[in-house]
């Protein structure tokens, strides 16, 4: 039997959302994925739920997409959802996400689609994908400027560099920071205070707020994906996966 890897508790108006592949840091695949767009589907259609919560594990939230699975033809994009059934339609109502260890890539991203950020002292954020050759493709390069100022969204983007829990609540893309091991509690009991608020309340004031810094979002999206289809052609992005795998600095050639 195929055990879920994506495990949901319901909590007094919270439905928290785990990601469970520990053994590859909670790297996405696709069945990962449209588990995660259920989930997702739930938090919206059930009348108990007024919050999410996503969470990872003790090691990591999320780093990325799996790419054994990619090369094995899965897809970790889910149709009209985005990246894990999130990124591109993230849910009607609040989500928190909850974050120990690594949030790399497509799971920063996701990160970056939830509303809230709960992280603790040890967390490592980042996209890397330049380092690979290809762009951070499921909005991260999109949310990340209205999270962060300028100068360090952009270093992250052209760098990969990574942001500490630390650094990343003081700079305020974290709004709560919290020891090792107490992140899923922390983002559950932030949740739970939104959930005694006025549920059409919150998610009006969730849209507006979003509204005012993402005007631009599905004319920019267009863009991203017709950037990325680019790149995935590109000789550097298949040099960028085989000096990864070689565990080898990578030669670019620019084409």
């Amino acid at each position: 039997m195929t055990v879920p890897t994506v495990v949901l508790e319901a909590r007094d108006g919270v439905l928290v959302i785990s990601i469970d592949r520990p053994e590859v840091l909670n790297a996405i695949d696709q069945p990962t994925a449209e588990l995660l767009a259920h989930a997702f589907t739930r938090l919206d259609e059930d009348d108990r739920a007024r919050v999410g919560v996503l969470h990872g594990g003790a090691k990591a939230f999320s780093t990325g997409a799996d790419l054994r699975a990619v090369a094995a033809g899965q897809s970790p994009v889910v149709p009209g959802r985005g990246f894990g059934g999130l990124t591109e339609r993230p849910p009607r109502k609040p989500l928190v996400a909850a974050i120990e260890g690594y949030a790399l890539g497509g799971g920063l991203e996701m990160a970056l689609a939830c509303d809230l950020i709960v992280a603790s002292r040890t967390t490592q954020l980042g996209l890397p994908e330049v380092t690979r050759g290809l762009i951070a493709s499921a909005g991260g390069l999109l949310r990340l400027p209205t999270r962060l100022p300028h100068s360090v969204a952009m270093r992250m983007a052209l760098t990969g560099e990574r942001l500490t829990g630390e650094q990343a609540f003081d700079l305020h893309l974290v709004s709560e920071l919290v020891e090792p091991g107490r992140a899923q509690e922390a983002a559950v009991a932030l949740a739970a205070r939104i959930a005694e608020n006025a549920p059409l309340s919150v998610q009006a004031s969730k849209r507006l707020v979003n509204a005012a810094v993402d005007g631009a979002t599905d004319e920019l999206l267009r863009l991203q994906a017709e950037l990325q289809a680019r790149l995935l052609v590109s000789w550097d992005v298949a040099e960028g996966i085989a000096a990864f795998k070689e565990k080898r600095p990578p030669r670019w050639e620019g084409r």
